[in-house]
């Protein structure tokens, strides 16, 4: 059987699905005021390789990028966070990648991601079989990588390739209904893919949308944690309640006076990730995930805004603490 929690204290993980380019606006601006942009790398995946990298672990993507000079971009900005590009793949054609362009606010915040014909979606099955899983401890992606073919069916066969080889499937469910051909298709791909997985991460929308229905969705994690080992359900300004060995573990939120809203969730998951391989038991790494969140949201922009191992304590220690849960 998997052990998940062995896999993650490797701290050298294999995570599959998009990388993307950011634009974004200054501090408050809305974009219709806006003179100027700062660019920035983006995409679920890629900040979460980003992020585990800042804070000290290891990470490779797993991907396809265009054959231009935007796909160079995001190839340049994950070498300079320190993410693995072997398995990244360019892609010709009329593929492009993913660009998200997004206010630096939290009143009427705006975020626009264009991802049509979007070069992520052209992963294979080719390109997950060329990935060496014996040199990871465990597999992450998030919801959008299968929200397409090939990529679907190509992450499929890595969670088969890397369970053959005795890695921890992690699952960042991350609904974006905008990808998806329709919300009955998602909902039975992400239930398949959560299935699937030994940890999974997900909002209260996102549960009960897997769920079929918002009010259902608390239950859902409850009976998934029946036979998935880690599920953190998180609620926003509430916190989150996570499923482990039968216990539910209640954890607060660091507030702090956010920019924008986009990022929490990636470096969420790049906090708990590197906090439990360096040894932090379950209920701290989860608090250090969620103040890697509010270090993001108070930033501009995504993966440069997340956080390294010295902003990171330097923000603990600063600040009082985080809610009650």
């Amino acid at each position: 059987m998997t052990d998940l929690y062995a896999g993650i204290e490797q701290n050298n993980f294999v995570v599959v699905g998009r990388a993307g380019i950011d634009f974004f606006t200054d501090a408050g601006v809305a974009a219709e005021d806006a003179d100027r942009v700062t660019v920035g790398l983006g995409g679920s995946s890629a900040n979460i390789a980003a992020g585990i990298c800042k804070l000290g672990g290891q990470a490779a993507l797993v991907t396809r990028v265009s054959d231009d000079s935007v796909g160079s971009y995001c190839v340049g900005q994950l070498k300079r966070y320190g993410v693995a590009t072997d398995y990244v793949t360019p892609v010709g054609g009329e593929y492009r990648n993913s660009l998200a362009f997004y206010e630096s606010r939290v009143e009427g915040h705006r975020n626009v991601i264009y991802r049509n014909g979007a070069a992520d979606f052209q992963m294979t099955d080719d390109d997950v079989a060329a990935v060496d899983y014996s040199r990871f401890g465990a597999l992450i992606t998030a919801g959008t990588v299968f929200a397409a073919e090939p990529s679907r069916s190509a992450t499929f066969k890595a969670f088969e390739l890397a369970k053959a080889a005795g890695l921890p499937i992690i699952f960042d469910v991350d609904y974006r209904p905008y990808s998806w051909p329709s919300t009955a298709v998602a909902q039975e791909v992400l239930s398949k893919a959560a299935a699937q997985s030994d940890m999974i991460v997900g909002n209260d929308e996102e549960f009960g949308f897997i769920a079929g229905g918002f009010d259902k969705g608390l239950a859902k994690a409850r009976a998934l944690s029946a036979t998935v080992p880690l599920i953190v359900y998180k609620m926003g300004e509430k916190g989150a309640l996570t499923f482990s060995d039968g216990a539910e573990i209640a954890t607060g939120i660091y507030p702090v006076e956010a920019l924008k809203p986009t990022g929490a969730g990636d470096s969420f998951m790049a906090g708990v990730m590197t906090s439990l391989a360096d040894g932090h038991n379950l209920k701290t790494s989860l608090l250090r995930g969620s103040a890697c969140a509010s270090i993001t949201v108070s930033r501009p922009g995504c993966a440069p805004a997340m956080a390294d191992r010295a902003t990171l304590e330097e923000f603990l220690s600063a600040h009082p603490g985080p809610t009650a849960a």
